[in-house]
């Protein structure tokens, strides 16, 4: 039986929703063990590492895997999940150019220390940060941050796009997710996206009529860089905010990098 499988986690799937799918693919996986390696958020595409059978017991040698992703950065905006599944905020706009966000861009690279999103599967005390946020117990604890290393950090694109389309895009993808409805699960009350659909329709009547900026980024990290947290640290550096529009994971393995800005990938998944 193979080790392991390499799935394209699609926008709105949770990773637990991406492995059972890809077991009813397969009768031969029935009652087998199945362990990703490395999750992605809700909100977020791409691959996912799948671990099979015997293999699950070896999860740990997959926890450091270095990932590249390609992701997109609404500048001016913000929420409480880093995303645009979260309670959507804003600061009156100003207008970045290419070399700006280049700049930071470039001192984005080496070792970084960024908080974990407030809305993650973080433990701190035995609690998911998540569930503490939701209780409204923050001021309890102390939030955590990680220690990453972004070996590249590339701007690939600077648009304006109008708000009426941001708005709707946004609000297409939240409503890819599947509708919770346990009750195991009811202090999430469906990831809040009532709430989060009037945020955002308040965020466009604030906005209609006018563009705001999106950058598109290419990002080589180490284990554990949230690209919602280096969003909100790029806006945080351009000294305006910041959320992740899109991500999209592209490359997991092992990178190596070199001198001059180069580098290369020593085993791919």
């Amino acid at each position: 039986m193979q080790k392991y499988v390499v799935l394209e986690k699609v926008i709105g799937e949770t990773p637990l929703q991406a492995v059972e799918k890809f077991r009813a693919t397969r009768p031969d996986l029935v009652g087998v063990s199945l362990a990703y390696a490395g999750r992605l958020d809700p909100m977020a595409s791409g691959k996912l590492l799948v671990l099979i059978g015997e293999e699950c017991k070896n999860q740990e040698n997959y926890h450091s895997l270095d990932k590249k992703y390609r992701f997109e950065v609404l500048l001016g905006s913000s929420s409480d999940t880093g995303d645009i599944l979260g309670l959507v905020n804003w600061q009156e706009a100003t207008s970045f150019n290419q070399s700006q966000i280049e700049k930071v861009s470039k001192l984005l690279e080496g070792p970084l220390e960024l908080p974990y999103p407030k809305f993650s599967s973080r433990t701190v005390k035995g609690k998911p940060l998540h569930i503490w946020t939701l209780e409204n117990r923050l001021e309890e604890i102390e939030i955590p941050t990680a220690k990453t290393n972004v070996y590249k950090l590339k701007l690939i694109e600077l648009r304006n796009v109008p708000a009426e389309k941001v708005y709707e895009d946004a609000l297409s993808r939240v409503e890819l997710i599947p509708k919770v409805e346990e009750e195991s699960k009811a202090l999430g009350r469906d990831f809040r996206r009532g709430e989060v659909r009037i945020a955002w329709q308040v965020w466009l009547e604030h906005h209609r009529g006018t563009v705001v900026q999106i950058a598109t980024f290419d990002c080589i990290a180490s284990s554990g860089t949230y690209m919602r947290s280096l969003a909100g640290e790029i806006g945080r550096r351009l000294s305006t905010t910041a959320l992740a529009y899109s991500i999209h994971r592209t490359v997991m393995g092992k990178y190596r990098k070199l001198p001059l800005g180069l580098g290369f990938w020593t085993k791919r998944f």
